[in-house]
């Protein structure tokens, strides 16, 4: 079964699943076969407030379970905050300085490096006074669209060339049904490190119920190349 929240999470919105597209066959006919297995035959709890739930949901689990898993570590999970507070981004809250007092600057850099990620995990690091250290970076995505996918990989390349020192853990999080979306993000060359869904064993079981030969291609590949995992693990990676 999936975490607790998980339950409050899905379910329908009128008469589709509150996490397909409905201009999607595929993606209603995984998703209800999915509540089906779940055994969720109302609406979800959260009603139109699902992103906002499922990042409460992610934070709560990784706030709660971390600490379990490793006591000796002093973790810090949070919400929000620009990634400038943490050691490795340090520097940029001085190049957004002269940035925005540069019209110049704002030009050739943009001002879109000061990323704020949905969940974070970090712990102290080095003498007292000094920024914590992050050690992961959580997007949550309650479904995927192509727009999300491309903020994702964004936000992800960002981190990646800006850092000062070690890199944090990148990942994201989701209960999108639809292979083909999932493989979209699973993809690439280290952008994100893995995606998390809420509930895989429920997925796997329904694509293989009601997916067709594509969706379930997908979803095999991206499962066997250690792309997708369940959120469950996701703990047990970042303690590893």
């Amino acid at each position: 079964m999936p975490l607790p929240f998980v339950l409050d999470l899905l379910g329908f919105a009128g008469d589709k699943p509150n996490t397909a597209d409905g201009d999607s066959s595929q993606s209603v006919a995984i998703a209800g076969a999915v509540l089906d297995i779940l055994g969720i035959n109302g609406p979800a709890e959260g009603g139109n407030k699902a992103g906002a739930a499922l990042e409460v949901g992610v934070f709560e689990f990784m706030r709660d379970e971390l600490p379990k898993r490793d006591p000796s570590r002093a973790w810090h999970v949070g919400r929000g905050g620009q990634i400038s507070q943490y050691r490795q981004y340090a520097h940029l809250a001085r190049v957004d300085e002269l940035v925005r007092a540069d019209a110049a600057l704002r030009v050739e850099l943009g001002t879109d490096y000061l990323i704020s990620p949905d969940v974070t995990v970090s712990f102290p690091h080095g003498a007292v006074g000094q920024l914590p250290l992050l050690h992961a970076a959580i997007s949550c995505k309650f479904s995927i669209r192509s727009d999300r996918v491309q903020n994702i990989r964004h936000e992800s390349i960002g981190m990646i060339r800006h850092r000062r020192g070690r890199q944090p853990h990148i990942v994201a999080v989701t209960s999108e049904p639809l292979p083909s979306r999932l493989a979209a993000i699973c993809r690439g060359t280290g952008e994100v490190d893995a995606v998390y869904h809420v509930c895989l064993p429920e997925l796997q079981q329904a694509v293989s119920s009601v997916g067709n030969t594509e969706q379930q291609s997908h979803l095999d590949e991206v499962v066997g190349q250690q792309r997708l995992f369940d959120l469950a693990e996701l703990a047990v990676h970042l303690t590893a």
